[in-house]
């Protein structure tokens, strides 16, 4: 089943760091099964942000096939590419878009990463166009079962890094 993103604008009293406060709308992106659940989420998400009260303007399904997130970047860029594929009958190059949501800190970033998200790719591609997104941040869906399941991954490679030392340590003695 693939992911259904969905872009939410929400509107609330924010305090700036001058110390001035302000009613903004902002926009986040998570993933949901409904527009249901992405409301029930964003509700929840967006108690941890503010006390304030706060209203759901608008929740639209987002026409992003992928997002990656990058460590030690602040802004998302929604980057358009082509995926180029030949037709044999015809001789034609046909292309296909597809939307990706990177994150980065400025635009030749965003490229950079864009085709290190797409360094598994086999076919060919090009990237047209990559713009600036109002996306303030991105809420994945993790179940308990997942976050369960991650953890235990990580304790898994701890264990087995450990092994690997205790090895180490016995064949160098």
């Amino acid at each position: 089943m693939s992911v259904v993103w969905y872009e939410c604008k929400v509107k609330y009293r924010k305090t700036h760091e001058t110390g001035e406060s302000k009613v903004t709308t902002e926009t986040y992106l998570l993933d949901a099964v409904s527009y249901t659940e992405a409301e029930a989420r964003i509700t929840e998400e967006m108690k941890t942000y503010t006390s304030e009260e706060f209203m759901i303007t608008n929740i639209k399904v987002a026409n992003l096939s992928e997002v990656h997130p990058f460590e030690n970047s602040d802004r998302w860029f929604k980057s358009k590419v082509s995926l180029i594929s030949y037709d044999d009958e015809s001789g034609k190059e046909k292309k296909s878009n597809l939307y990706m949501l990177v994150q980065a800190n400025d635009v030749k970033e965003a490229y950079e990463n864009t085709e290190q998200a797409l360094q598994e790719t086999m076919g060919d591609y090009s990237i047209p166009a990559i713009t600036e997104s109002p996306i303030l941040d991105v809420f994945p869906y993790f179940s308990d079962e997942e976050d369960v399941a991650i953890a235990s991954e990580a304790s898994a490679e701890t264990e087995n890094i450990e092994d690997i030392k205790e090895t180490e340590e016995v064949s160098t003695e």
